[in-house]
C-alpha cells in the first residue's frame, strides 16, 4: 500500500478520550518492548511513532490517520513489572474500554518476540483477544535476530502455544530489516478491502 499521508491524531488516557468515528482500525498490541512503535514507523516509513528502549513507554492509546481513511492504533504493552498497579489498572481499563467497541471494523495485530516466544502474559492475551470476536494476526517481531535453523521451531512453538487455528496468520517480521513488511501489508489491505468502499 502506497502511504500518502500519515499523521498522529490522539492519545487517549481513559475511555472518553477514544476516538470511534466508523473508520476502520489496525490496532497493534504486545508485551511491552516487544517493539511495536517501531513497526509501526516501519509500515508508515515515518518516525510518528515515540520509541524508546525503556519497557512501557506507550501509556496511552495513541491514535494515527492514515491515507485519511483508517487508523493505526498503538495500545499500551502488558507485563510491564515496574509500573505501579495504579497505572497497570489505568491501562487494562481504556484498553478494554477500546477493545469492547464494534469488533467487525477492528483488526488486531498482536506482536510475540520471536527470540523470547509467546509468554504466559502472551498467552493470557491471546485468550481474552479471541473471546472478544475481533479480526486478529499474530506477527513474531525481531525475526532478523533468529538463526535461519532457528526460525521454523520458533514459530511452530508460538503458534502452539497461542493455539493458533490455520485461519491465523503468523508472520516474522523484522523492523530493522523491513523483512515480513509486504506480507503484513497485504493482510492489512485484505482487511481493509472488506471496509473501505472502492473510489469510483
Amino acid at each position: 500500500m502506497k502511504i500518502e499521508n500519515a499523521e498522529f491524531a490522539r492519545s487517549g488516557a481513559s475511555a472518553s478520550d477514544l476516538i470511534d468515528d466508523g473508520a476502520p482500525e489496525v490496532a497493534f498490541v504486545g508485551r511491552s518492548n516487544v517493539g511495536k512503535s517501531s513497526l509501526l514507523n516501519r509500515l508508515l516509513n515515518s518516525k510518528l511513532a515515540r520509541t524508546s528502549s525503556t519497557p512501557g513507554r506507550t501509556q496511552t492509546v495513541n491514535y494515527f490517520r492514515v491515507n485519511r481513511k483508517f487508523w493505526f492504533v498503538d495500545l499500551p504493552g502488558y507485563g510491564w513489572a515496574k509500573a505501579s498497579r495504579t497505572d497497570r489498572q489505568r491501562w487494562a481499563k481504556v484498553v478494554e474500554s477500546y477493545l469492547a467497541r464494534d469488533p467487525s471494523r477492528r483488526l488486531l495485530v498482536q506482536l510475540v518476540d520471536a527470540r523470547i516466544g509467546a509468554t504466559p502474559l502472551d498467552v493470557q492475551a491471546a485468550e481474552y483477544f479471541g473471546s472478544l470476536g475481533i479480526r486478529r494476526l499474530v506477527v513474531a517481531t525481531k525475526a532478523d535476530k533468529l538463526k535461519r535453523g532457528e526460525r521454523a521451531a520458533a514459530l511452530a512453538g508460538i503458534r502452539a502455544a497461542l493455539a493458533l487455528g490455520e485461519e491465523t496468520d503468523l508472520l516474522p517480521v523484522s523492523a530493522v530489516s523491513g523483512e515480513g513488511m509486504r506480507e503484513l501489508w497485504k493482510s492489512i489491505t485484505d482487511f481493509l478491502a472488506g471496509q473501505i468502499p472502492p473510489e469510483p
